[in-house]
Formats: C-alpha cells, structure tokens, sequence
C-alpha cells in the first residue's frame, strides 16, 4: 500500500511537472512561430529600421512600424493611468475599510465586470465615450476632435482593466495574515499607517502582479480599441488624436495580407513585437519587484 502511494505521488509530480514544461514551451514555440514566419521580412530589412520609421506603405514594401507602436504606448499608458490608482484604492477599501457585507456585495458585481465581451464595451464607449470626449471633454481644454481618439481608447481600456487589477489585488490583499495588523494595530499605528506599513508592503509582489496583468489585458485588446481609437496610422500628438495600436492593425489587415508581399510576415512581425513588449514588461517588473525587496529586508 505504502509504495502505490509513492508511485501515485511520483506520477503526480512528473505529471505537474510535465505541465509547466509545457506551458514554457507552448511560450516558446509562438515565439518560434511568428519568429519564422516574419523572417522573410527581417531578411530583406533592417528591423530597427521598421521599428523607428513612421511611412506603413504595404503596396511599396514599407512598413514603418513607429505609428502603431507609439500609439500602443499612448493607449495603453492612458488607461493603465487612469486603472491603476482607482484599482488600487478600491481594493484598498474593500479589504481593509468596507464591512463584510459589501465586500460581499460589491466582489460579485466586479467579476461580472470582467466577463463582459470586449464588443460590449467598444459599443458602449461608441455611444457614450466617443460623444463625451467629443462634445464636452476636448471643448473644455480649446481642443477639436471626432471623439474617436487616445482619450476615448484610454477610458474604454481603463474601464475594462479595473475590474481585473481590482479582483486580483482584492484577493492578495485579504491573504494578509491579520495577525501582522492586529500586531500592528497593538503598537498604536493608525489603520492607515497599518495599510501603508504593514499590508500594502507584504502585498507588493501580488499587487505588481496585477497591474502586469491589468497592463497585458489592455496592451493585447483589440475589438474594443478598434472601436473607440481611430484607426488613422500617423503618430499621436496628444490624447485627442486618433492611434492606430498594434492589435487593430493585425485585426484590420489580417485578411488582406495575401494580395500584398511580404504584408504577412510584417503582421507576423507585429505580432512578435506585440507578444515581446508584455513579456519585456513582465520581466521588467519582475527585476523591480526582486531589487524592492532587498532594499526592504
């Protein structure tokens, strides 16, 4: 009996072993893919070349890949500013101020928040964002716009992000152990010192997490931003501009890339750098996160 335990523990552990290696390889291999099927265009051009030219000319050969690029930074930076703070003081409030009973309340109506259709929330930024930008928003600081620009891509995005910074820090947060505020509390901190102190600071690694999940969510979404954005490929100037990110131009020209050379593999490539800017968010963060807390011990 003892060694069919065993063996069922062994076969357990390379089973989940198994399944991580997968899921690193699975990683790899789409980095693979899409390294092999834009290879054809970085043999023919200088890819730093791509990444800082602003002319998208598929019928000429020229792909400048800086418009959508800049507008993905803009975009997703606007609504990652917007999120973030909201994010983090909702939960904030929820775990360590709100009763039990709307934590309760309010956790199930964040969740349904997150598993709306991004198309849902593109229509409603068609109908309520868009003319709100347009009509009281860019008058007010002497601006004109259509309504479909950066501002309105940011506040969709921002709106569609809270609800997973929120749901993911509520959770780390409430894996606190109460018995560090309770020992902090007894030392006569206030609650907010405790927050601030003791919780926030044990939390960091979940929270960091978070909002690089929260910043992937908005960086890759596609159908709600080709929506709102403008879809217009020139560099933004401000935030009542019209972008053109990354993930609407794969959307938008996927279907057409057999009618053009080489238009496949400069979307492949887009693809790659969309994929290579999270993972090199992930990372980044990763380091600041290991460099906070030695700082911290």
């Amino acid at each position: 009996m003892l060694r069919w335990r065993q063996w069922q523990e062994r076969i357990g552990r390379h089973l989940l072993q198994g399944i991580t290696l997968g899921c690193v390889l699975l990683a790899g291999l789409m980095i693979l893919g899409l390294l092999l099927k834009s290879w054809p265009l970085l043999q023919e051009q200088n890819l730093w070349s791509m990444l800082v030219s602003r002319d998208w000319r598929p019928h000429r050969g020229e792909f400048g890949y800086f418009p959508f690029l800049a507008g993905t930074l803009w975009v997703t930076g606007g609504a990652m500013l917007l999120a973030v703070p909201l994010a983090l003081l909702t939960a904030t409030y929820l775990s360590e101020y709100a009763s039990h009973r709307v934590c309760t309340l309010f956790k199930p109506l964040i969740d349904l928040l997150a598993g709306i259709p991004s198309v849902v929330y593109g229509v409603w930024g068609v109908l309520t964002i868009v003319p709100l930008v347009k009509n009281e928003v860019a008058p007010w600081f002497g601006r004109f716009t259509s309504g479909y620009c950066i501002l309105s891509a940011s506040l969709v995005l921002a709106v569609m992000t809270l609800p997973v910074i929120i749901h993911v820090s509520l959770e780390v947060m409430q894996a606190v152990p109460r018995e560090l505020r309770e020992s902090a509390l007894s030392l006569g901190a206030t609650r907010w010192q405790t927050v601030k102190k003791v919780v926030l600071r044990k939390a960091l690694p979940g929270l960091l997490a978070a909002n690089v999940l929260g910043f992937a969510r908005a960086f890759g979404e596609t159908m709600a931003v080709i929506m709102v954005a403008g879809n217009v490929a020139r560099v933004p100037g401000s935030i009542f501009d019209p972008a053109y990110p990354l993930p609407a131009l794969i959307a938008n020209n996927y279907g057409e890339m057999m009618s053009v050379p080489r238009y496949d593999a400069a979307l492949m490539l887009a693809a790659l750098l969309l994929l290579g800017v999270v993972l090199g968010f992930s990372v980044l963060s990763r380091l600041v996160l290991q460099r906070l807390q030695r700082r911290w011990r």
